[in-house]
């Protein structure tokens, strides 16, 4: 973490104040003497010695002056105060340019006898970073950041909307390191506060890619991997609105450090297999960036490039070969395009088990080249396989999201009925009606009690009940619960004339 990065919290931070000090000494008179003037010691804040400057216009003599006049000191004498405001500079100044954790908590140490407790939240925070950095020891970091984020609450009235940043990083770093011990609740309720947080910051500034850019440049080092992905981050979300001329600048940033650290690897001799996934995943962005400028030879040259230094069998070069893929096709370069095509998919299949989410995206993508091309019955069966694969991946997120709502906000809440629900469809699509039914029977239960049984909602739940045990063979419980899905939407009146049509034309199938 470079040395600059206390200034990120420093900004909100109500500095000590640094002014020149005066101090002069004592009046006095001698026959032999005309009064010299004053000496003049001036503070320089810059100097982290502290070190003071004298000015004369004239020396003294060389008399003894303690002698002829008992009042005056060897030396100009500071205030009890002034030198208290100078002790915490030196301190605060000492624990800014600590680099190792060590050195760190060593200076951290000093600040605690002198610093009012108010005063070591950002302290507190910063080692709470540097730790979850390193990554060794959660159960400390975990510490530090709750001690940050008591000393934000005790003090939220004094410090305003100014804190609003660093406890949303407090709250932030609570909920990463609360994950890595496996406190999934909690970490869910740190970070849904800092969500609302920054929710509220944003709604009240001019919010923009940027400004998360700013705040990790004073984090971390120009030259940092984090500081890469970060640039890359910025180039997604002005992508994410097609404003891929601010995107390539960022890109073309996140490349560039990228490929520092590449070579910097080689030049001390790391052997490896090609180059960095980051490296490559960059240029490959910058390719698909400069594919939506109509840049399509720049982009070919560049995926060109890129393809040599990746392995036949990986991820990178099935991205590549899609990217290219879409230049050609753009250029109505069809044969070729579809030969680029079909070398993607041969690498996708392989990996369809081990990076499931990465295929579908690929196959979402290479649908609409398919199309493109007019080659719909390819497009189809590719866009069937993505979607299979979408919804068994679904399953467990499904089922890990009903898990984190029962220990947030109860097993009764509505919420978790909505996640049961959903899960149950995801299940009657993989033609599992056995366990759709369980699931769906939990939903009915739940929103029966949390939204009522004439609810709309706890209707539908009855609903898909009904037809995952048909589903089965178990007509007679298939009707059971068809009919209070009738008598609860015909409690609804004419309102619900539609649903009770498409209901009666169902079952009439």
């Amino acid at each position: 973490m470079r040395r600059a990065s206390f200034k990120l919290l420093s900004h909100i931070r109500k500095p000590h104040p640094r002014i020149p000090i005066s101090l002069s000494t004592r009046d006095f008179s001698a026959p032999s003497l005309s009064s010299p003037p004053k000496p003049v010691l001036e503070f320089s804040p810059a100097s982290q010695s502290s070190r003071f400057s004298t000015s004369y216009s004239n020396r003294f003599p060389p008399h003894n002056l303690s002698a002829q006049n008992p009042f005056s000191q060897d030396a100009p004498q500071m205030s009890s105060r002034q030198r208290r405001i100078k002790e915490k500079s030196e301190l605060e100044e000492a624990f800014e340019a600590a680099e190792s954790l060590d050195e760190m908590l060593a200076a951290f140490k000093e600040m605690e006898a002198s610093f009012d407790e108010k005063d070591l939240a950002l302290a507190c925070l910063k080692i709470g970073l540097k730790l979850d950095r390193d990554g060794d020891d959660p159960e400390k970091t975990l510490s530090f950041a709750q001690r940050a984020l008591r000393i934000f609450d005790e003090n939220e009235g004094d410090s305003g909307k100014k804190m609003s940043l660093p406890i949303a990083m407090t709250l932030h770093l609570l909920g990463s390191s609360s994950f890595g011990l496996k406190r999934f609740s909690e970490s869910l309720g740190y970070l849904s506060r800092a969500n609302r947080v920054l929710s509220k910051l944003e709604g009240e500034s001019s919010y923009s890619p940027d400004q998360a850019l700013e705040i990790k440049e004073m984090i971390f080092d120009e030259d940092s991997k984090e500081l890469g992905n970060a640039n890359r981050d910025v180039a997604e979300a002005y992508v994410a609105v097609l404003n891929f001329k601010e995107a390539l600048p960022f890109c073309e940033k996140a490349v560039e450090i990228h490929k520092a650290h590449f070579e910097s690897a080689l030049a001390k001799g790391v052997e490896e297999m090609g180059r960095s996934a980051d490296l490559l995943r960059a240029e490959i962005d910058a390719a698909n960036m400069q594919i939506a400028l109509g840049r399509h030879e720049e982009a070919i040259s560049t995926l060109k490039g890129v393809v040599q230094q990746t392995e036949k069998e990986s991820e990178e070069h099935a991205m590549v070969f899609t990217s290219m893929a879409k230049a050609l096709c753009n250029q109505e370069k069809f044969v070729d395009a579809k030969k680029c095509l079909e070398i993607a998919c041969g690498v996708l299949e392989k990996k369809e088990r081990s990076s499931p989410l990465v295929v579908v995206e690929a196959y979402m993508e290479i649908t609409t080249q398919y199309e493109t091309m007019n080659e719909f019955e390819t497009a189809i069966s590719l866009l069937t396989k993505a979607l299979q694969w979408k919804v068994e991946e679904a399953i467990p997120y499904l089922e890990d999201a009903a898990e984190r709502l029962k220990e947030s906000f109860g097993l009764k809440h509505f919420s978790v009925g909505y996640v049961y629900n959903n899960l149950g469809a995801a299940y009657m699509e993989l033609d599992r009606p056995q366990s759709a039914a369980q699931t769906f029977a939990y939903a009915k239960e739940i929103m029966d009690v949390s939204l009522g049984p004439h609810h709309a909602d706890s209707i539908e739940a009855c609903q898909n009940l009904s037809k995952a045990y048909a589903a089965m063979g178990s007509y007679p419980l298939a009707m059971n619960f068809q009919e209070k899905v009738v008598e609860g939407w015909e409690g609804h009146g004419p309102s619900a004339e539609d649903e009770l049509k498409e209901l009666f034309k169902y079952w009439s199938n």
